[in-house]
């Protein structure tokens, strides 16, 4: 569990991006309630290989305003997003292993989720759901 929260505060941009350190799951919901800086989603953007309009699609996000969010804080709604799209992130590079192959396998199409690309199937909490459990399988040599 302290694995899976470090490498997700490496995905937002540690305490760089986010402003301040953060120890704990407790002290990260904190942050997702203040919103997050809009350094994070740039640090997302690098990070996942995605431009601002793919990560705003693929989060189910209106790309002006986060546009908008560079004078402040991101909205807690998007900021639940950002961690949601950052563990998942975080889980897909465990899995396969590394930074290239994980943005390619969520930009590719996944039979195994209808035919949608990982990255188009989390804008919904399911849909996250689905990509984690595929990745779940992927680790432990299931056919995904």
């Amino acid at each position: 569990m302290a694995s899976e929260f470090r490498a997700v505060l490496r995905e937002l941009g540690g305490e760089r991006a986010l402003g301040r350190a953060l120890a704990s799951d407790r002290d990260m919901r904190e942050a997702i309630r203040e919103g997050f800086p809009h350094a994070v989603l740039e640090e997302l953007m690098r990070a996942s290989g995605l431009t601002l309009k793919e990560l705003a699609h693929a989060l189910d996000l209106s790309t002006r305003s986060l546009q908008r969010r560079r004078r402040g804080r991101l909205a807690r709604f998007e900021s639940d997003r950002l961690y949601r799209m950052a563990r998942l992130l975080a889980l897909a590079r465990e899995t396969l292993g590394d930074e290239a192959r994980a943005n390619r396998w969520l930009k590719r199409a996944n039979h195994a989720l209808g035919g949608l690309a990982p990255i188009a199937a989390i804008d919904t909490e399911l849909g996250a759901r689905q990509v984690e459990n595929l990745l779940g399988r992927i680790a432990y040599g299931g056919i995904s």
